[in-house]
C-alpha cells in the first residue's frame, strides 16, 4: 500500500470521515495534513510510511492481546447479546478450554458466577507475533439490571490461565419522560441566565437564594413547570475570557459565584465575618455591584471570597478537629462535609488540588495562562510532585471542597424546592459541549482529552470561515478504552440537580467537527463516536436519575439521527426563528413533534425586540462582520421579509394583535401584545415542553451573547432590566404567563 493508502485507511479506523458536505451541498474533501494533524491528537505516531504501518498493525493486533473489551455496552433486553474472550493457546487446546465468570455489581457484590466449557466453539481465530488467538463468543448472563458491572473471566487451558475483565453496562431502550408527559400532558417553563437576575438583597450577581425565590414565585403564580438555567459549571470568573458558562474550567463541579453567603450556616458562627458584613465600606461595594448594568465577575468574586474564606476558617474550627495532623469531624455538620467529600471522591480531589495548584503557581508564575505554562512536574496529576504539594497543602484543598459543598447544598435545596411544589420537570440545566484546555477538567483527563484539537464546525451562512469553539474533544478510542468513566461522571453530576438536562450540540454523541490546532477551521474534519454505546449510557443515566433530556440539535441534523434521538426519548430543541418551510415561510404549530421542547430564540441568537429592530444586525456591522454597506443592507432587506412571514403565521392562527397587518411597518418595535401572540403560537405546539426567556417577556433587546466575540462584545454580562422584586408584580408577566397557562395548564 502507498503511504496515502495507508494514511487513509488509518484514518478510516480511527472514525475521520474523508469528506463532509457544507450547508450548501459542496462537498470537502479533507486533507493529508488534517488527516496526520488529527491521528496525532489522538495520540497515535504518523509521520512516516513505518509509523503508519505500526500503528495499523497496533490497531489490527492490540486488541486480540486483552482478554476481554475495555467495555460493551448493551440493551438489557437484548437476549442475543454476547461478549468475547481471548487466548493464546495451540489448536489442539481449544475444545478443551473451561470459562470461569462472575458478574460484581457497581457496590462490588456478586451477582452471578458460572462456568462455560469444555467443548468450546471457537468464534475466530488469529496469529499475533507467531501466537494462535481464539476468540470465544459467550452469552451475557440473563437477569441483569440496567446498570454498571465488571465481568471477571478466567480461561483455562493445559498451557495455563488467563484473566480479564469486561466493564458490562446494561442499558434500557429510552430515556425517562415524567409520566404527566407520557399520558399526553404538556407543560411550559421560563428560562433565565443566574448571574442577570438582578435583586435588592444580591451582591450584584444572581444567586442561589435568588433561583430559589424565583422558583417558588414562578411555580406558586404563574403555573411554571420547568426553570431553565445557563450553564452553572466552575468558572474562574476573569472577564472577559472566563467568564463564557460553556468554556467552563470543570464542567463537574459548580461555580462557587452563585453562593448566597447570608445562607451559609457558619455566618452565625464567625464574628469576624458578621463584622465585614457590617462595615460602611464592604457593604457600600456591594451596593455598587448591584447598581451595575453588567455583571463585575471578577470583583463580585473577590468580595465572596473575603468572607468565605472567614467562614471556612471557623468552620475548621468548630467541626473538624485535627488528629495527628488530619482533620476528623467532630459535628454532625462536619460529618455531613466528611459525606460528601468521600462520596465525591477522586473527582473532587483532583478539581481541588487543581484550584490550589492554580493559586499557588499564579503567584508564583503570574504569566501563566494555563496549567500547559506550569513547571512540567505539576502538569502531570499524578507526578511525585503534585503528590508532595498535595500533603502540604491540605487545609487550601480542603478550602475549595468546602466551597463546592456548600453550592451543592444550596442548590439541591432549590431542586427540592421545585420538586415540593410538583413541578412537572423543575430545574433544567445545561451541560456544555466541552470545557477549557486549560481547566481542572483537562488537567485530570488528559487520557481521554484530545489536547490539540479543537471542536467547532465547517463554514456556513452563519460563519463564512466556520468556527472554532477552543474546546479539546473526547478521543472516541480511549474514552472507550476508559470505560466511559469522564461521560458517565459528567452525566451523573450534571443530572444530579433536577428533572431536565440539555445536551449542548447533541450531534456530538455521533460525530464532532475537529480543527488540528493551529489550523482554520475549514481545515477541520468530522470525527464519528460510538453512538450507540453513548446514548445508551445517557438513557441510563436518564431513568436512574429520573431526568428529562433535551438535545441542542440545530444545524445540520440528518434526518436520522433526529430520527434515532426519538426513539430514545431525547427531546428535539426546536427555535421559533429556524421551523421555516422551504419556501422560507413558518411552519405552522401542529407540525412541530412531540418529543420536542419549543422556544421563541437562544442565549446566541437576538431576542424577540432585538430581532424586530434589527439590533443584532446593527451589532453585527459596527464589530466588522458584514465586508461592506451593501451586505448589512441585504441583512437587513432580508430580515423584513421574515417578519412578513412571521406575522403571516400568526395571521393564519388567528393571531395577530388589534391594529397589526402583515406588513412589518404596522408594527415597527416589538410590543407585549406580539410577544404574547408568537408565544401563543408556540403554546399551541404539541411539543412537550415550551420555554419563553425572561428577557423576551421583559422586551429586552441585547442580545445575551454574540458568537465570534469575546472582548468586543459584552457576551454573559447583561443583567435583567427590572430586580425580583418589580418583576414578581409585572402586570405584562403575569399576563403572558395567563396566556400561555391557559393552553398548558399548571404543572399538567
Amino acid at each position: 500500500m502507498s503511504e496515502q493508502q495507508l494514511l487513509d485507511d488509518l484514518a478510516d479506523r480511527c472514525g475521520i470521515a474523508p469528506d463532509y458536505h457544507d450547508i450548501w451541498g459542496h462537498r470537502h474533501e479533507v486533507s493529508a495534513q488534517t488527516k496526520r494533524a488529527i491521528l496525532t491528537a489522538m495520540g497515535l505516531r504518523v509521520a512516516t510510511v513505518d509509523d503508519l504501518r505500526r500503528e495499523l498493525c497496533v490497531y489490527e493486533e492490540e486488541p486480540w492481546r486483552r482478554p476481554c473489551d475495555p467495555v460493551l455496552v448493551r440493551r438489557v433486553d437484548d437476549r442475543a447479546a454476547t461478549w468475547s474472550f481471548r487466548l493464546p493457546i495451540d489448536e489442539a487446546e481449544a475444545h478443551d478450554v473451561r470459562i470461569d465468570w462472575e458478574v460484581r455489581d457497581e457496590a462490588g457484590c456478586l451477582q452471578q458466577k458460572g462456568e462455560i466449557g469444555p467443548g468450546l466453539v471457537p468464534a475466530e481465530t488469529r496469529l499475533v507475533d507467531d501466537r494462535r488467538y481464539v476468540r470465544f463468543e459467550l452469552p451475557i448472563p440473563p437477569g441483569l439490571a440496567i446498570g454498571y458491572y465488571d465481568l471477571v473471566a478466567r480461561g483455562r487451558a493445559s498451557s495455563g490461565t488467563v484473566e480479564g475483565t469486561l466493564r458490562l453496562i446494561l442499558v434500557p431502550l429510552q430515556c425517562y419522560v415524567p409520566p404527566q408527559l407520557q399520558e399526553g400532558g404538556r407543560t411550559w417553563g421560563l428560562a433565565l441566565q443566574l448571574y442577570a437576575l438582578r435583586s435588592c438583597r444580591n451582591w450584584g450577581v444572581g444567586d442561589f437564594l435568588d433561583l430559589a425565590g424565583f422558583v417558588n414565585w414562578a411555580a406558586q403564580d404563574l403555573g411554571v413547570g420547568v426553570i431553565g438555567l445557563n450553564p452553572l459549571h466552575a468558572l474562574r470568573n476573569e472577564p472577559p475570557y472566563h467568564i463564557s458558562p460553556y468554556s467552563p474550567d470543570s464542567r463537574l463541579f459548580l461555580n462557587v459565584l452563585y453562593l448566597a453567603v447570608e445562607e451559609i450556616p457558619e455566618l452565625k458562627e464567625s464574628v469576624p465575618a458578621q463584622r465585614l458584613l457590617e462595615d460602611g465600606g464592604f457593604r457600600a461595594r456591594l451596593e455598587a455591584f448591584r447598581k451595575t448594568d453588567l455583571v463585575e465577575y471578577g470583583q463580585v468574586y473577590a468580595a465572596k471570597r473575603e468572607i468565605l474564606v472567614l467562614l471556612f476558617a471557623i468552620f475548621q474550627e468548630r467541626h473538624l478537629a485535627d488528629l495527628g495532623g488530619t482533620q476528623q469531624p467532630k459535628t454532625e455538620r462536619g460529618l455531613a462535609f466528611e459525606r460528601y467529600v468521600r462520596k465525591e471522591g477522586e473527582l473532587l480531589e483532583h478539581f481541588a488540588l487543581f484550584q490550589a495548584l492554580s493559586e499557588e503557581l499564579r503567584s508564583i508564575y503570574p504569566q501563566a495562562g494555563g496549567w500547559q505554562d506550569w513547571p512540567e512536574p505539576y502538569r502531570d496529576p499524578k507526578s511525585a510532585t503534585v503528590v508532595s504539594f498535595r500533603a502540604t497543602h491540605a487545609a487550601s484543598i480542603r478550602f475549595h471542597q468546602y466551597l463546592q459543598w456548600l453550592a451543592d447544598e444550596q442548590l439541591r435545596r432549590v431542586a427540592a424546592g421545585a420538586r415540593e411544589h410538583g413541578m412537572t420537570v423543575g430545574l433544567y440545566h445545561d451541560l456544555a459541549l466541552g470545557s477549557d484546555r486549560s481547566g481542572s477538567d483537562a488537567w485530570a483527563f488528559q487520557d481521554v482529552l484530545a489536547l490539540e484539537a479543537d471542536s467547532g464546525c465547517p463554514p456556513d451562512a452563519f460563519a463564512p470561515k466556520g468556527q472554532n469553539w477552543g474546546l479539546p474533544p473526547f478521543n472516541p478510542r480511549r474514552l472507550r478504552a476508559s470505560g466511559y468513566r469522564m461521560f458517565i461522571a459528567l452525566l451523573r453530576k450534571n443530572l444530579a440537580y433536577g428533572g431536565a438536562i440539555r445536551l449542548d450540540h447533541v450531534m456530538g454523541l455521533f460525530r464532532l467537527f475537529w480543527i488540528p490546532r493551529g489550523l482554520p477551521a475549514s481545515a477541520g474534519a468530522y470525527v464519528h463516536y460510538p453512538a450507540e454505546d453513548l446514548l445508551g449510557i445517557v438513557a441510563l443515566e436518564s431513568l436512574r436519575q429520573q431526568a428529562l433530556i433535551v438535545g441542542e440539535d440545530l444545524g445540520t441534523v440528518p434526518d436520522s439521527v433526529r430520527e434515532r434521538l426519538a426513539v430514545a426519548n431525547v427531546l428535539s430543541y426546536r427555535v421559533f426563528y429556524f421551523e421555516r418551510r422551504e419556501d422560507g415561510g413558518w411552519k405552522a404549530p401542529d407540525v412541530y413533534p412531540k418529543p420536542a421542547m419549543a422556544v421563541a430564540t437562544t442565549h446566541d441568537l437576538p431576542t424577540l425586540s432585538g430581532f424586530w429592530v434589527g439590533q443584532d444586525i446593527d451589532t453585527r456591522a459596527k464589530l466588522g462582520f458584514y465586508p461592506e454597506e451593501g451586505s448589512r443592507q441585504r441583512a437587513l432587506e432580508e430580515r423584513r421579509q421574515d417578519k412578513a412571514r412571521m406575522l403571516s403565521a400568526l395571521n393564519a392562527q388567528g393571531l395577530l394583535p388589534e391594529g397589526v397587518t402583515e406588513d412589518p411597518a404596522s408594527v415597527p418595535h416589538m410590543t407585549a401584545d406580539l410577544c404574547l401572540a408568537i408565544h401563543t403560537y408556540l403554546a399551541r405546539t404539541p411539543a412537550w415542553i415550551m420555554m419563553a426567556s425572561v428577557g423576551d417577556w421583559l422586551g429586552e433587546c441585547a442580545q445575551t451573547n454574540v458568537p465570534g466575540t469575546v472582548d468586543s462584545h459584552p457576551n454573559w454580562s447583561r443583567k435583567t432590566s427590572l430586580p425580583m422584586e418589580v418583576l414578581r408584580e409585572d402586570p405584562v408577566f403575569h399576563r403572558l404567563a395567563a396566556a400561555v397557562r391557559a393552553i398548558r395548564p399548571a404543572n399538567v
